[in-house]
């Protein structure tokens, strides 16, 4: 039987990267499926899955977004909130105009969701949250993008105690994930390709990860089989933050 067969979920930016991940995953396990973006309905995404044209900070468009979701699938089993920005500042280079685009789709955004779709899973659910090992590992020169991946973790542990048993909820926090997020990070290095390979040879995985391996965490944790995970951040990142700072080459 597959995973998710006769559940629905609602994947936040699945338009690519991980999100997008994600949705084909859901739905080679058997799930209906609705995704959205702000830009127009990709045309290589799977007809079977609904496309909902909208800005998740917003909080007009997230409400026509779940209303849409009740709509079409009646209810809610899974939400996955995994649209994000990133911006590569320091504090002191960071606008109120950053704030709030940063902000409003990584907090705000994930707070509005989760306060609309709670009240439509009916029958309970999962939540899933992506995170960052940015929330308790700071990349240098992305400040906000780290707080606002510190707030992701505190919500999640806060909707798991505050709506279980019937909601369960947790984060993945990634590490270097293969897409142009990641591209954006190395960028701002001194050195991009000397930064890239230094990172590389930090992973005990021996590579760096791709959308797939947390389209499948995703995958567990919206399934039955996660029915006694709540609560708590799943940091997949091959390893990297398992080591110590010390060059292990040198050891």
């Amino acid at each position: 039987m597959l995973r998710l067969e006769g559940k629905t979920a609602l994947v936040t930016g699945g338009r690519q990267g991980i999100g997008r991940g994600i949705v084909d995953r859901f739905v080679s396990e058997g799930a209906r499926v609705m995704t959205c973006g702000r830009g127009p309905r990709p045309d290589d995404l799977p007809a079977e899955v609904s496309w909902q044209t909208a800005d998740v900070a917003d909080k007009a468009d997230v409400d026509r977004l779940t209303d849409r979701v009740v709509a079409e699938f009646g209810e809610l089993n899974i939400l996955v909130n995994n649209a994000g920005v990133q911006i590569e500042k320091t504090v002191v280079e960071t606008t109120d105009e950053d704030w709030d685009a940063l902000m409003g789709v990584n907090a705000k955004a994930v707070f509005m969701l989760c306060r609309d779709c709670i009240p439509i899973m009916y029958h309970g659910g999962s939540i899933i949250n992506i995170g960052s090992i940015s929330a308790t590992t700071a990349d240098p020169g992305m400040a906000i993008y780290n707080a606002s991946k510190a707030f992701v973790q505190g919500l999640t542990r806060s909707i798991a105690i505050d709506h279980g048993p019937a909601i369960r909820c947790n984060a993945i926090s990634p590490g270097w994930i293969m897409t142009g997020m990641a591209d954006a990070a190395f960028a701002v290095a001194r050195d991009p390709e000397a930064a890239k390979q230094d990172a590389l040879a930090r992973h005990p995985a021996g590579r760096f990860g791709e959308p797939d391996d947390i389209a499948s965490l995703a995958v567990w944790l919206a399934s039955d089989e996660a029915a006694f995970a709540t609560g708590q951040c799943y940091t997949l990142d091959g390893g990297m933050t398992a080591a110590s700072p010390l060059n292990p080459a040198l050891f």
